[in-house]
């Protein structure tokens, strides 16, 4: 009899023991997993503002190819952006313009050597499951610093054919010259640039 009752209390541990196992299980079967939303250059163009002549006019242009993903857990309130710019795709609506920005002259972008710039960043300040600000580092002309932004709208709905398609518009600045772009600084250009992203990007179905 000794012998029956102590099985009876060892099954009753085990059967315990699953249980608890089980039920500790349970809320990572509900976890939501982290979502990839790759960006449609169609609808993505980082843009930015610069000054021309200390404050005589403001020069505005984007660039016309990028490409990345986003990485978003909307659960666990973390995720990751990823973009890469094509730095010859540079577009002020001035082709003169647009090629002196790209040569090799001192202070310039120099895309024969530095053809693309990335953006790598963390999603942060989450409020009601969404982010509002990034914060991130910069690569341009092979110089690496940190850039944040603010995001000023996001907003996720059903894609077409499945999936989710996210939209953000995003902001913030930066120095230049910090990133060796100093052309006519000494000619009292003001060394700024706001930087400007709207972004679309759809996760798979």
């Amino acid at each position: 009899m000794m012998g029956i009752e102590l099985n009876k209390q060892g099954s009753g541990k085990t059967r315990a023991s699953l249980l608890l196992i089980g039920a500790s299980l349970l809320p990572l079967a509900g976890q939501a997993e982290p979502v990839t939303y790759t960006i449609d250059p169609a609808h993505t163009y980082p843009s930015f503002e610069v000054d021309h002549r200390g404050g005589l006019s403001v020069w505005r242009g984007k660039f016309n190819r990028s490409s990345g993903i986003v990485i978003m857990d909307k659960e666990a309130m973390t995720g990751s952006v990823d973009i890469q710019i094509d730095m010859t795709s540079i577009d002020f609506g001035f082709d003169d313009m647009n090629e002196h920005a790209m040569a090799d002259d001192e202070g310039m972008l120099n895309v024969a050597r530095f053809p693309a710039a990335t953006y790598s960043s963390q999603l942060t300040h989450w409020e009601d499951g969404l982010p509002t600000a990034v914060d991130g580092e910069l690569t341009l002309h092979g110089v690496s610093l940190p850039v944040d932004l603010q995001i000023n709208q996001l907003r996720c709905s059903p894609a077409r054919g499945g999936g989710e398609v996210c939209g953000a518009d995003a902001v913030g600045s930066f120095d230049r010259a910090d990133f060796g772009v100093n052309y006519a600084a000494g000619f009292g250009f003001l060394m700024y640039v706001n930087l400007r992203i709207q972004i679309e990007a759809q996760s798979e179905g």
